[in-house]
């Protein structure tokens, strides 16, 4: 029976790498399907998401922690993403839910995660950089450290049409999620911005990708 075990746990490992490998730099691959095994959680890649990069659900419908991160994303971001959805999973094995979804126990195990990878070799410069200066003070996710987040998004497939909203000048007009807006101040990590048919103001994080459009000549 020990035996048994100990080949179905081999099989799963190379199951999983070989499917992260498909997301992931494949130096990392082998991380995650540990994770993964280690955890019994339910992970699923899923479509993109507006809104989010991934997250965590303590249950599922079959009563087994969830995690879900977005399969479009850049190797690394993907990586990241992921790391940070397993702290919440050990964060909730550890003590529940009796703590802040981004408190200091979730911060502890984001932390250790991301040591394991920080010295890795074929970690590029500019992540590792990024990554160090949010060791001391990480915040809740890579979406609030902006250091972090253009540090991932320089990973991106660039798309000439797409840029980010920081990178527009002031008034500009542009398209999020097939609504057109103008770009107002900014308010810290985010721009005031005017949604042309309602006149409605929204807050647009200033690394949202939008679709620049252009004033008629």
């Amino acid at each position: 029976m020990l035996f048994l075990f100990i080949f179905e746990s081999v099989e799963k490992r190379t199951k999983y790498q070989l499917t992260f490998s498909k997301f992931v730099p494949e130096c990392f691959s082998h991380l995650l399907a540990e994770l993964l095994v280690e955890s019994g959680v339910h992970f699923k890649i899923v479509k993109g998401r507006k809104t989010k990069w991934g997250d965590f659900r303590p249950r599922n419908l079959n009563a087994k922690p969830q995690i879900t991160v977005n399969g479009d994303l850049n190797p690394y971001a993907f990586l990241i993403t992921t790391l940070h959805e397993f702290a919440h999973l050990h964060t909730f094995q550890q003590v529940g839910l009796r703590v802040a979804p981004h408190g200091e126990e979730w911060k502890r195990n984001f932390q250790q995660l991301i040591a394991i990878i920080i010295d890795h070799p074929e970690l590029p410069p500019v992540l590792r950089t990024a990554l160090n200066k949010s060791f001391t003070s990480l915040k809740a996710s890579s979406c609030t450290d902006i250091a972090l987040s253009r540090a991932l998004a320089s990973f991106d497939q660039e798309d000439p049409a797409v840029i980010p909203l920081e990178k527009l000048p002031k008034n500009s007009k542009f398209v999020l999620n097939n609504r057109t807006f103008q770009k107002g101040l900014k308010r810290r990590t985010r721009f005031e911005c005017i949604e042309l048919s309602s006149n409605r103001t929204y807050l647009v994080h200033l690394m949202a990708k939008v679709q620049h459009v252009k004033d008629e000549e």
